[in-house]
């Protein structure tokens, strides 16, 4: 029977063991991605159980654990064990991050349990060559946002590397100072987040990409391959003093990558209302939406 005492933090020296999922399985929500669970460390409480061949996650956010259905192949009796040891965990929302697609084979296999959606934690997902040409109508304001800065500045990129690592380590300082990152819960997590994402960059096997302005870094964008037609946007960062600076950014991350995958994934909004209608504003191709299952059903299902 899975028990609490299964789990182990997760850990750098894991991540042979999510690769070899992944390759099988790979994720389609961000919060899966092994750099997401490293990185938001200190935020979620990550843990993990290998249990058949199969993966269990755990997080501990705010003294809430939350279980996650088992990653691999569709095992009943163990979805049976995860269910039954949320059902013992003192929250009100013990089963959660739950895919479309498993939310589905679990309704057939457990129509008892009602799942409720978790708008804030939907995915936006976009068609990398739309955010490259940036095409018709529909993108028009952002073009124009973007024509003003291309014509003020004169840019360049390139990409990440151990050259021009230090560059980058003093960007992020600034912009948590120009953020004033300790002043807000959320944004003090993503200070840790980034820097212990871009201390191992090559380590967790991250790329990204440099925006120069007279020669000074003023944007950046750090992204890595989540499956084999999707990359995801990890962090993109610009400078406040150049409107339109987040335009390029998108836009030049976007021409490397439609190279390489169909779609981007630019994570969640975390219902925050601004990030919402500046992630909407690109017209996403499909959101991955997300549920999460009530303690009290779950609790019903195991009597």
């Amino acid at each position: 029977m899975l028990s609490l005492t299964d789990f182990k933090k997760v850990t750098l020296e894991d991540k042979p063991v999510f690769d070899a999922m992944y390759e099988k399985y790979p994720p389609v929500h961000s919060d899966y991605v092994f750099t997401t669970m490293l990185s938001w460390m200190a935020y979620s409480n990550y843990h993990y159980a290998v249990v058949d061949e199969n993966i269990v996650i755990l997080t501990k956010l705010k003294n809430k654990i939350r279980l996650r259905p088992p990653l691999g192949r569709n095992n009943v009796e163990l979805v049976k064990q995860t269910l039954a040891l949320a059902a013992r965990i003192k929250s009100d929302e013990p089963f959660g991050v739950v895919s479309a697609t498993m939310k589905e084979w679990m309704a057939t296999t457990f129509p008892q349990l009602r799942f409720i959606e978790h708008r804030d934690y939907f995915d936006y997902v976009y068609r990398s060559s739309d955010l490259a040409n940036l095409p018709g109508s529909t993108y028009g304001k952002i073009r124009n946002r973007l024509n003003k800065f291309t014509k003020k500045n004169a840019y360049t990129t390139e990409i990440i590397s151990e050259e021009n690592m230090d560059e980058v380590h003093e960007f992020f300082k600034r912009w948590c100072l120009w953020r004033d990152c300790e002043s807000n819960e959320i944004l003090a997590h993503e200070k840790k987040a980034i820097l212990y994402s871009m201390s191992h960059f090559f380590d967790l096997g991250l790329s990204g990409i440099v925006i120069r302005v007279n020669d000074r870094i003023e944007a950046l964008a750090v992204y890595e391959k989540m499956s084999p037609d999707t990359a995801v946007v990890h962090y993109e960062k610009g400078s406040p003093y150049f409107d339109g600076i987040y335009k390029a950014i998108n836009r030049e991350t976007a021409n490397i990558l439609q190279n390489d995958v169909a779609f981007i994934n630019r994570q969640e909004d975390m219902g925050i209302p601004g990030l919402r209608k500046a992630k909407m504003s690109y017209h996403p191709h499909h959101m991955v939406e997300v549920f999460h299952v009530k303690k009290e059903d779950i609790v019903s299902l195991m009597q």
